[in-house]
């Protein structure tokens, strides 16, 4: 993203790569980056043509994803999952962009939402099979919270982290950060 070597990247980098990352993939545009950002416009902009110059393989498969979701009406998870679109065809162009942003959306967002739900399955398995007293309490995106007794911390934890880590094969592996604490702001 920035053509430096990554052990230069600083955390504000890193920041601003991750926006950029998740702002393509929500449709976002270089004003809305420039605004989260509260960079200049034009700098957003040199953000996203950097992003698309170092993975061009990403537009295209932005532009054949949302292609797809015009001709058929819907975007489509990994998992199968179908999201109807119905601004795709609106005749206002703000609707129609909003469909666009949509259907680029929701096959990653989507499956990531398949995911979570499929490794909070596998969860709730384990805990009954394995004689867990410890409660799955909360689903936040892609974090599972548990209420545990200090005891069972490091049985759950590595349980959790092998379930969430391989509840898919993907081509990249999915990483599972585990943390504690008193209540949920100290976990963080």
């Amino acid at each position: 993203m920035f053509g430096i070597p990554v052990e230069e990247v600083t955390p504000e980098m890193r920041s601003r790569a991750k926006a950029v990352n998740f702002g393509i993939v929500y449709g976002q545009q270089a004003f809305g980056l420039a605004s989260s950002l509260g960079i200049g416009y034009k700098e957003a902009q040199e953000m996203i043509d950097r992003y698309f110059e170092v993975h061009p393989r990403v537009r295209a498969y932005l532009d054949e994803t949302v292609a797809q979701a015009k001709e058929t009406g819907y975007a489509v998870t990994m998992f199968g999952r179908k999201r109807h679109i119905p601004e795709l065809r609106a005749a206002n162009a703000v609707q129609r962009g909003f469909g666009e942003r949509t259907a680029m959306n929701h096959p990653m967002q989507g499956s990531a939402a398949d995911i979570i739900k499929l490794a909070m399955n596998e969860v709730a398995r384990r805990l009954a099979a394995d004689g867990f007293a410890a409660q799955l309490m909360l689903q936040v995106h892609d974090e599972l919270d548990f209420s545990v007794a200090r005891e069972e911390l490091a049985a759950l934890s590595a349980m959790v982290e092998e379930v969430m880590s391989g509840v898919v094969e993907l081509k990249v592996p999915l990483v599972v950060d585990v943390s504690a604490g008193e209540n949920w702001a100290q976990a963080h």
